[in-house]
């Protein structure tokens, strides 16, 4: 049996939000939950449009920061007016009327959502900041992300909106903390009570609790695509199954999350990559439909090893599963975008979501 359904993880090389629900509808019928609107333009970067929200003292030397003060005069310190707005309201909101447009056309299923993906504050904090103010600033710009989310949710419905959070150096810190990354820059600039793991879920549960109990949340865990490549091979499932279920295992979050999404490197046709997803904790909530799960198994020109890691995946889980690339394709050759679609067309069957 092929596998249900196809998730876009989010960036899609595209010059208009137009241009991208239009080829990604067309190239999938039936088979998308949500569509996004490709994080084209200064997005399709994953995080890098936001250094621009800090001030330049705050940023990483490499990234252009400015050195801290002399040694004496302390570190400085930072209000709410010196971190700008974060602006994914800004292009949610203007990419949702083009969304709607599209969907009176019978372009857009009636039935299929309106994906917005955003990085956890933390990705964008540890990503960007000097390590002695990125606890000073933390606040602040998760304040502006708070500002964000009640723009979104006030101005979209909630049966229309699925807000996936995109959790990459998360799954960096976690490696960090079991010692299979030594750069200091992977380690958690927080200390927690509850270890680092406690203190990255207290983070999404601030946030999500912000968000309505209404609107649904997915999750996109990843291990980088930096020149496609990741910053650390993973050994197995068992880390991403970890978080996922430290994630689920909260009231706040777990009855409403839609999907999770779990990378698969490309050379993982093996069962002991899949085996730990047989710990992922589905039914915790009764009465609730379970969230479901895309595997990132596609990769371009490879519909062969594509079906392969299906056939591993099928033969090590017991629930039902759609597929996914690793990540998105902001930077993805444009020439393997048709190959990927191809693909996930090719191997899926329509989503079994009623009336899709």
């Amino acid at each position: 049996m092929q596998p249900a359904g196809v998730l876009m993880v989010g960036s899609v090389p595209g010059a208009s939000p137009e241009e991208v629900f239009t080829r990604l509808t067309t190239a999938l019928p039936g088979r998308l939950q949500a569509v996004p609107d490709g994080e084209i333009g200064e997005r399709l970067n994953y995080i890098g449009w936001q250094l621009q929200r800090f001030p330049l003292v705050a940023r990483r030397a490499e990234l252009g920061g400015t050195p801290l003060p002399e040694s004496g005069s302390g570190l400085p310190t930072f209000t709410l007016a010196d971190i700008k707005p974060t602006g994914y309201d800004e292009v949610a909101l203007s990419s949702y009327t083009e969304f709607k447009r599209l969907r009176q056309q019978n372009i857009i299923p009636p039935k299929v959502r309106f994906q917005i993906g955003l990085p956890s504050p933390y990705n964008v904090l540890i990503g960007h900041l000097k390590p002695e103010l990125v606890n000073a600033i933390e606040p602040l710009y998760e304040q502006r992300f708070a500002e964000t989310i009640d723009r979104i949710v006030k101005d979209i419905p909630s049966d229309d909106v699925v807000i996936q959070w995109d959790l990459c150096f998360e799954m960096m810190a976690l490696e960090f903390d079991q010692g299979r990354l030594t750069d200091t820059r992977h380690q958690a600039y927080f200390s927690s009570p509850g270890g680092v793991l406690q203190g990255l879920v207290d983070r999404m549960v601030r946030l999500c609790e912000r968000i309505p109990t209404d609107v649904k949340l997915a999750f996109h865990l990843c291990y980088g695509d930096l020149r496609h490549m990741h910053f650390i091979e993973p050994q197995d499932t068992s880390l991403l199954v970890e978080l996922a279920n430290a994630l689920l295992a909260y009231e706040t979050i777990g009855p409403r999350t839609e999907w999770i999404h779990l990378p698969v490197p490309k050379e993982r046709t093996d069962s002991d990559y899949f085996k730990p997803l047989t710990g992922l904790k589905l039914d915790s909530y009764p009465g609730s439909k379970p969230p479901y799960i895309y595997l990132g198994l596609v990769h371009a020109n490879d519909e062969a090893g594509t079906k392969k890691r299906i056939e591993t995946a099928q033969a090590n889980v017991s629930f039902p599963f759609g597929v996914a690339t690793e990540c998105g394709l902001g930077r993805t050759p444009p020439e393997e975008i048709d190959s990927i679609l191809q693909i996930c067309k090719e191997v899926t069957a329509e989503h079994p979501q009623e009336n899709l």
